[in-house]
């Protein structure tokens, strides 16, 4: 069974109603992403931060995987399929993928703010005294800009192991994801799909304009 790698971002949570920060110049749901995704901004005002999340947690409640996420969790009966994703939902895991890497961590965790390991699962609200056992402060389970991305080692093992690597949803401009495609052999064919591709088609890479949900569709075929 050959390793098809899966790089995936926020594009392909797109379609079901996630919005991508880079959509708004920057802002995130109207707020500068400093202020709710850095330790310095939790750390000057960690109420409007928990509640940032608390509002993404309420929103992800509300939507569905969409066709792009069922079409990777079928590509298993075939494939070993490992998505590594810069998604911090729980789409992939609810369309059925069973092997997915959080990059930047994941919505529905929560961790000590002493103890990086110290991970619980978390549903509801977050708030100002909901504390681990040691009575420190929990928060997010979310890489912020300026933190150590603690899946990249992993993510790194993995790549260089795909026989097919297909990269969607992301526009591989963000670091350290985006060297996750220098990785993989040289002989790998990556399929590459985005409505508005950076990156132009060669003998190795295929480009597909398009939609997750509509580029997913094209990229099967081309696998038969």
């Amino acid at each position: 069974m050959k390793n098809l790698v899966v790089l995936t971002g926020a594009g392909i949570s797109a379609e079901s109603g996630i919005n991508t920060f880079r959509d708004a110049d920057g802002l995130w749901e109207g707020h500068d992403v400093m202020e709710v995704a850095t330790p310095q901004g939790f750390a000057q005002n960690p109420e409007l931060v928990l509640d940032f999340y608390n509002q993404r947690r309420k929103q992800l409640h509300e939507v569905k995987p969409n066709k792009a996420h069922f079409d990777l969790a079928t590509l298993e009966a075939e494939y070993k399929v490992t998505i590594i994703t810069q998604n911090v939902d729980d789409l992939h895991e609810r369309a059925g993928s069973s092997n997915v890497i959080h990059l930047h961590g994941e919505l529905l965790k929560v961790r000590s703010t002493k103890n990086h390991n110290d991970i619980k699962s978390w549903t509801g609200d977050l708030k100002l005294g909901n504390v681990c056992e040691k009575g420190h402060q929990l928060r997010p389970h979310i890489v912020w800009f300026g933190e150590d991305v603690p899946m990249i080692e992993k993510s790194i093992d993995i790549c260089e192991t795909a026989d097919i690597l297909l990269i969607i949803g992301t526009s591989m401009q963000v670091y350290p994801a985006a060297g996750l495609m220098n990785y993989i052999s040289s002989k790998t064919p990556v399929y590459f799909i985005d409505p508005k591709p950076t990156i132009s088609s060669t003998n190795q890479i295929t480009v597909i304009t398009n939609t997750a949900t509509k580029g997913m569709t094209s990229f099967i075929e081309l696998l038969k």
